[in-house]
């Protein structure tokens, strides 16, 4: 039993979607007769350094409908200074609020009806914003997520997993992976994100799909980030992700419930058993493991698993080259120890909305 809870949401959730999803064809995205007008919104704080080059890139990005590009520079005047001098619509908040509160103001202050997100540190592959579109303008979408490639190695590794699971959730209907990166959102199928959210992706998923609209996937808007690198700052992001999306889920709990039917299904599955019941019952398999070490070669096998693991983390943060089957190993570990990160910050009541972040 603590075996199979440990594996649900990285192994039985997925697996299981697999099964049901394969029977459905993938979604048909019709090329519009004629492309709308779209705006494209970035939020920006000490981004002086990447957002000319970002501006640059989703001018260049072949779109063939009239495309405004409209940074939000979170009262930082450094950067609405470069980016106005980029060719860019610039809305420069008086003091910094934080993405999500950027994201409402930004989306208040839209040309356009169609609104594609992304970040200032995105590199968009070329049509990326064509794709998306098109995947909106679908009856009854009211976002879609694009598919983020970060890193290599172990860490795109485990973004391909996302995206495959994105995927198979798309295939039934609806999926909650989307990612601030890259997504598109109807203007008019925006509600403000609340001020103590700093999840905006996940709380904009789950507040279109509990209003009766679906988020679509789109595997061809393709987004590249760079790795995050320093394992200290890897681990303040992502459990501060991790917490603040717990208490996402906290605020939105009345969709766990089975009547919520496949958000229920996927929230338990992709998320919340992933973050909390999973890493718990790794550590009820670690206690079992010990106490049988002595006469269990399975137990002693799996604690060695473990060590080697915890070997190659080390190694892999001290610049040592590891082996891939190494990597995952210590992927996996380090996950397991960021869902314990992030659950305590969520106990604390952690929840930062203006994080630190150094100037790009």
């Amino acid at each position: 039993m603590l075996l199979a809870s440990t594996l649900v949401g990285h192994a039985l959730y997925p697996v299981a979607l697999h099964g049901v999803a394969r029977r459905r064809p993938e979604p048909e995205v019709p090329v519009p007769a004629q492309w709308p007008p779209v705006t494209v919104l970035v939020p920006a704080y000490l981004e002086a350094g990447v957002i000319a080059a970002k501006v640059d890139n989703v001018r260049k990005n072949g779109y063939q409908g009239e495309l405004e590009v409209l940074v939000v520079a979170d009262g930082d005047a450094e950067t609405a200074a470069v980016a106005e001098a980029a060719g860019a619509r610039v809305l420069l908040l008086p003091e910094r609020r934080g993405k999500s509160q950027a994201l409402n103001a930004g989306i208040a202050a839209a040309g356009h009806e169609m609104v594609v997100l992304s970040d200032a540190n995105s590199e968009l592959e070329y049509d990326a914003i064509g794709y998306l579109v098109s995947a909106l303008l679908v009856d009854g979408v009211g976002a879609v997520a694009g598919e983020k490639l970060e890193g290599e190695g172990a860490e795109l590794a485990y973004w391909r997993f996302e995206s495959w699971i994105k995927r198979n959730e798309g295939r039934l209907g609806t999926t909650l992976g989307l990612d601030g990166g890259l997504c598109a959102v109807r203007r008019s199928a925006w509600r403000d994100i609340p001020a103590d959210i700093s999840n905006d992706d996940f709380w904009t998923a789950l507040d279109l799909m509990e209003r009766g609209h679906s988020v679509a996937y789109e595997p061809k808007a393709l987004m590249r980030e760079s790795s995050i690198g320093d394992i200290g700052l890897s681990w303040e992001r992502k459990t501060r992700v991790l917490g603040g999306g717990l208490w996402v889920m906290w605020r939105k709990k009345h969709l766990l419930s089975p009547r919520a039917g496949l958000v229920s299904a996927e929230l338990w599955g992709h998320k919340l058993w992933r973050s909390t019941l999973g890493p718990l019952s790794h550590v009820g398999l670690l206690g079992l493991a010990l106490a049988s070490a002595r006469r269990s070669r399975l137990a002693q096998f799996f604690l060695v698993g473990h060590v080697a693991a915890g070997a190659s983390l080390v190694a892999q943060e001290k610049g040592v080259r590891i082996p891939l089957p190494a990597k995952l190993i210590a992927q996996i570990l380090y996950l397991q120890l960021v869902a314990f990160g992030g659950m305590r910050r969520c106990l604390r009541g952690d929840r930062v909305l203006r994080w630190d972040k150094p100037a790009r």
